[in-house]
């Protein structure tokens, strides 16, 4: 790719949160929401409020409950059905704008959009895209999928190879955010480069 098309694609990633960050709605999120790029998707997550739960609530689980460690279990599960609750809610009454806000986006960008929401720590995603990316395997890479789908792990060889690039990226998360942060700085040194000469 050459510094223009690179710097081009940066502009375009930038034009592209400003876009989102002007179009959402405010009463949405309670704050920014994580947006990630990629060449086929985007995907926004925002945050939503915590459930309170109420004086009266939280009385009747205490009083329910006995001890500590059990009024601790009682409203972990109380507060987790609650955010569970609000995440439902959040998708039911913003499907409309969020599937209009998603093909004025996709209309402009030429991506799909997928949405999803964390509330309470509890991360859901509504809507994902699954692409098919061809690869080429030698036989002891071959056999590590098999193997995996021989074991019950997964179902097919392309569920393995998911599974693996899961595994990868959650065991490895720290190293692939400093190898992302220094090709992002790579692409600015060269966007800041000398350009060449047209003719």
């Amino acid at each position: 790719m050459s510094t223009e098309q690179e710097t081009k694609g940066n502009d375009s990633d930038a034009e592209l949160r400003g876009w989102f960050a002007g179009r959402l709605p405010d009463d949405w999120y309670t704050e920014p929401p994580v947006i990630q790029v990629d060449r086929e998707e985007i995907t926004i997550v925002g945050t939503l409020p915590e459930p309170a739960l109420t004086d009266s609530q939280r009385s009747d689980a205490e009083r329910l409950q006995g001890s500590d460690a059990e009024r601790s279990q009682g409203s972990d599960v109380e507060r987790e059905a609650a955010a569970e609750g609000r995440i439902r809610r959040f998708r039911e009454e913003t499907r409309s704008r969020r599937i209009e806000i998603a093909r004025e986006a996709e209309h402009r960008f030429r991506r799909k959009v997928s949405w999803g929401v964390t509330c309470a720590g509890i991360t859901e995603m509504f809507t994902t895209l699954s692409v098919p990316v061809m690869t080429r395997l030698r036989q002891s890479e071959r056999r590590v999928l098999d193997t995996l789908v021989d074991a019950g792990v997964a179902r097919s060889r392309s569920d393995a190879l998911g599974w693996c690039v899961r595994l990868t990226g959650a065991n490895t998360e720290a190293w692939l955010t400093s190898l992302r942060e220094a090709l992002a700085k790579v692409e600015e040194v060269r966007a800041a480069g000398p350009r060449q000469a047209e003719t």
